[in-house]
């Protein structure tokens, strides 16, 4: 299982949210650029980026940090946030990201996902389970869908999405542990690649989500605040 840092963007630094509330935010550091180089020379293989001015107005506000660290992380990166339309993937791919995220658009407008898949190619593209007590929630986690996470993944695997990026909304930040239950319930009524995020507050919890059979783990306030060690982490993992 692959083991991946989070660098969320807001205002053009690194924070991260707690339950995705933009009025609860704590930051890390002024400089994603260094974060990251951080996060590399821990041993990071890939580094996942979320700008999170763009995932809630629908524009990419962070767009010129995103093009620093595709120049200088040295890894592969995935990116999410204000990614709306084929042409808006298209454009990082131009540039250098590795895979692109969709969120809100897969529940608002799921021709665009299916027209990048065409395009760009399915490994380019991953779509964001983003849910909270099992409902997607779209424009940087302030809207209700009234969809279900796996009627969300059955629409999008039939227009050819083959990776996913599952986060409990209400785990996100809290250090309480992944929602298990969750991810087997999707791994259990799909083939999927499948990648967990949301709640990871110790080596332990990464054990859990790699036996259930996710692709990888991504990390964001465990390793900000010390809770997980990330060479530990990929070390084991």
């Amino acid at each position: 299982m692959e083991v991946i840092p989070a660098i969320d963007l807001r205002n053009g630094r690194c924070v991260q949210l707690t339950q995705g509330d933009y009025n609860r935010e704590s930051i890390f550091s002024d400089d994603p650029i260094a974060v990251a180089e951080r996060w590399v020379d821990s041993g990071a293989r890939r580094i996942h980026v979320v700008d999170l001015d763009g995932a809630r107005d629908g524009v990419r506000a962070n767009a010129d940090v995103v093009e620093r660290l595709v120049r200088g992380a040295g890894v592969p990166l995935q990116v999410g946030g204000g990614i709306r339309t084929a042409g808006d993937a298209a454009g990082l791919i131009d540039i250098g990201v590795d895979r692109v995220i969709f969120g809100t658009a897969a529940v608002e407008a799921p021709e665009e996902v299916e027209s990048a898949v065409a395009t760009l190619g399915a490994e380019h593209v991953v779509v964001g389970l983003d849910a909270r007590d099992g409902v997607i929630a779209t424009r940087g986690w302030l809207e209700d869908s009234g969809l279900s996470a796996l009627d969300l993944v059955r629409d999008m695997a039939a227009r050819g999405v083959i990776r996913y990026l599952h986060t409990d909304i209400g785990r996100d930040g809290t250090l309480t542990g992944p929602n298990l239950d969750a991810i087997e319930d999707i791994l259990s009524n799909v083939r999927i690649s499948l990648v967990a995020a949301g709640g990871f507050a110790q080596l332990s919890h990464l054990a859990q989500v790699a036996e259930i059979g996710v692709e990888a783990a991504v990390i964001g306030t465990a390793i900000y605040t010390g809770a997980i060690d990330f060479e530990d982490a990929v070390r084991k993992f």
